[in-house]
């Protein structure tokens, strides 16, 4: 299973990307809400794990752009 983990804060994304991948999962990241439609557009993931506070595009931005190109991959959304 492919994740896409997009988090701006450095120690909360390793700590989660660590985690991941001790279940096996294999995790992509994205630090800001640009790499997150970037990646999106040029891999498939199985689910997204998304912030809602990112720099450049903020999270709900960034889920708008990936429903409007059709992708229904699962979503999980995290804030503070």
């Amino acid at each position: 299973m492919r994740i896409l983990l997009i988090e701006d804060e450095k120690s909360i994304r390793e700590v989660v990307k660590l985690n991941l991948e001790l279940e096996n999962y294999e995790v992509d990241v994205a630090v800001d809400g640009q790499e997150a439609i970037n990646a999106v557009d040029e891999a498939y993931y199985d689910l997204i794990v998304l912030d809602l506070m990112l720099p450049k595009i903020n999270g709900i931005d960034v889920l708008e752009k990936i429903r409007l190109n059709n992708n229904t991959t699962p979503v999980i959304i995290v804030s503070a």
